[in-house]
């Protein structure tokens, strides 16, 4: 079968679907530790971006899959599960998600530098898709800290009434 991608390229895309994989057990983990504080609507907005962060996975594991290339899956590291406050809990996604931003970016100049079309066009979505993460959850940390522990009942009313960070994610 013929492959469309380099090996590097590939590697890149595995290590990719890593931080992705990792990201939503993740931010799974966060929504425990949120459900766990009796914060449900937070719970619930980490457990919906942990889903989003399979979704990713999986679309770069057919993206892969759809240049010929075989999927290789890298191991994944355990997520941190407790967290000191509310606000060190966004601060660990935020953070992720700057990861990822970067892992993305490193992944494109590959794909331009090995001369790969196919790749830097799929990569176009991941790239809009990360300033909508990465804007999302800078507001809601900002939020968090605004709010304090005490205020965090008013960030839970913000996300159940229909306004989420980001614009409604």
């Amino acid at each position: 079968m013929t492959t469309l991608i380099s090996k590097k390229v590939a590697t890149a895309i595995y290590q990719q679907i890593g931080l992705e994989f990792f990201a939503s057990m993740q931010y799974e983990a966060i929504s425990a530790w949120f459900k766990q504080q009796g914060l449900p609507r937070l719970s619930a907005h980490f457990s919906q971006q942990a889903s989003e962060e399979r979704a990713h996975a999986h679309r770069f594991m057919k993206y892969v899959v759809d240049t010929g290339t075989p999927l290789q899956l890298p191991a994944i590291a355990a997520p941190k599960c407790s967290f000191k406050s509310a606000e060190e809990a966004v601060k660990v996604a935020l953070d992720h998600e700057l990861k990822v931003t970067d892992s993305i970016n490193a992944l494109f100049d590959l794909a331009e530098k090995e001369g790969d079309r196919f790749t830097q066009n799929s990569l176009q979505w991941f790239i809009s898709e990360q300033l909508e993460e990465v804007s999302s959850a800078d507001e809601l940390l900002q939020m968090v800290k605004r709010a304090g522990d005490g205020g965090l009942l008013l960030v839970e009313y913000f996300l159940g009434g229909g306004g989420s960070p980001g614009g409604g994610k």
